[in-house]
């Protein structure tokens, strides 16, 4: 499969949101990443066990180099007021082994801190990323894959205009694979 790459962005464009900062990683974001993928409320539905510190850093290390290797990839969210770190939320390009193969299209996935749950925030800032993305992105699709049994993030999936494509079985687990048209391409 060749490799496509987008716009040439060397790191997260900054976006700001009523509630929050996207922006890029930084590697003193990697305590805070390390306490939210540590914590049962965010990993229950996503990985199912607590990421360990390796696999946290190598995560940091791959969100960071998203944007230069392919011209997007996930931002930082974060606080406007507080400056606090709320999670994480963007486009990536894993190269998941999963049948059938999610292809070139990119896959878009947030996380958020218990502290942010059940506020609408992560609608607020996967709405923003896909406004970005819609402008940027040469693709005329996204894709998203979900726990089916993950309701919240279904719902902030379909509320972002993403709609159920097929299922299939991803890391040992069932999965939903959903997909939304990108605004430019309606």
């Amino acid at each position: 499969m060749p490799i496509e790459r987008m716009s040439p962005f060397i790191t997260a464009p900054q976006i700001r949101t009523e509630r929050t900062i996207l922006r890029a990683h930084r590697l003193e974001d990697f305590g805070p990443m390390l306490a939210m993928w540590q914590d049962e409320a965010v990993y229950r539905h996503i990985l199912g066990r607590p990421s360990t510190g390796s696999e946290t850093w190598s995560r940091l290390l791959r969100y960071i180099g998203h944007w230069t290797a392919l011209g997007f990839g996930y931002w930082v969210i974060e606080d406007r007021q507080t400056g606090l770190f709320l999670g994480e939320a963007g486009f990536a390009d894993f190269r998941r082994d999963m049948d059938p193969p999610l292809g070139p299209a990119p896959e878009a996935g947030w996380a958020l801190v218990p502290f942010g749950h059940g506020r609408g925030l992560a609608t607020e800032v996967v709405l923003a990323a896909h406004v970005w993305m819609d402008a940027h992105n040469t693709r005329d699709h996204t894709l998203c894959i979900l726990n089916p049994e993950h309701r919240a993030s279904r719902r902030i999936a379909e509320k972002c205009g993403y709609r159920h494509a097929y299922n299939t079985t991803f890391a040992g687990g069932p999965t939903s694979v959903m997909k939304r048209i990108s605004a430019l391409a309606i």
